[in-house]
């Protein structure tokens, strides 16, 4: 009878670790540059949390749910799912301060509506990319965490 081998861990495998480690800052960075020129091209909140949260999720399984837990808390995944979607519904009741509707962004500046746009662009989708990174992560801990079933 044939003996069945049981897979190594991923973080004992040398090449994985080093190529993990060498592209996670640069997934971070292209995440960051989705965010920040969503406005200007393809792109925007939702993809760019998506990319930041697969560059952790590759740490994770990379070096396990423990490391990635020590790497960014379960508690800062909670606070930035909740502060991501207070900071979209906080551009929304600015601008009903402002004497326009909620979401309005021309109420943002009396100055130019032109800025005002880019300035409620810009906020609104940091707090897409935020909530939704977050809540990326706090999926892919909430399955990494449950425990083998016995049978």
């Amino acid at each position: 009878m044939e003996t069945v081998k049981t897979p190594r861990p991923l973080r004992d495998n040398l090449i994985l670790r080093v190529v993990a480690k060498a592209l996670f800052p640069f997934i971070l960075l292209f995440g960051l540059y989705v965010q920040f020129h969503g406005d200007f091209g393809p792109g925007g909140g939702f993809q760019a949390g998506v990319i930041v949260a697969a560059g952790f999720i590759l740490y994770g399984l990379v070096f396990g749910l423990a490391d990635m837990q020590r790497t960014l808390p379960p508690r800062w995944v909670e606070v930035g799912s909740a502060l991501g979607v207070l900071l979209y519904g906080g551009v929304g009741v600015y601008a009903m301060f402002n004497h326009g509707a909620f979401l309005d962004f021309n109420a943002l500046d009396h100055h130019s509506a032109i800025h005002g746009q880019h300035r409620g662009i810009f906020w609104v989708e940091l707090g897409v990319g935020i909530t939704v990174a977050s809540v990326m992560v706090g999926l892919f801990y909430a399955f990494a965490g449950r425990g083998k079933r016995r049978e």
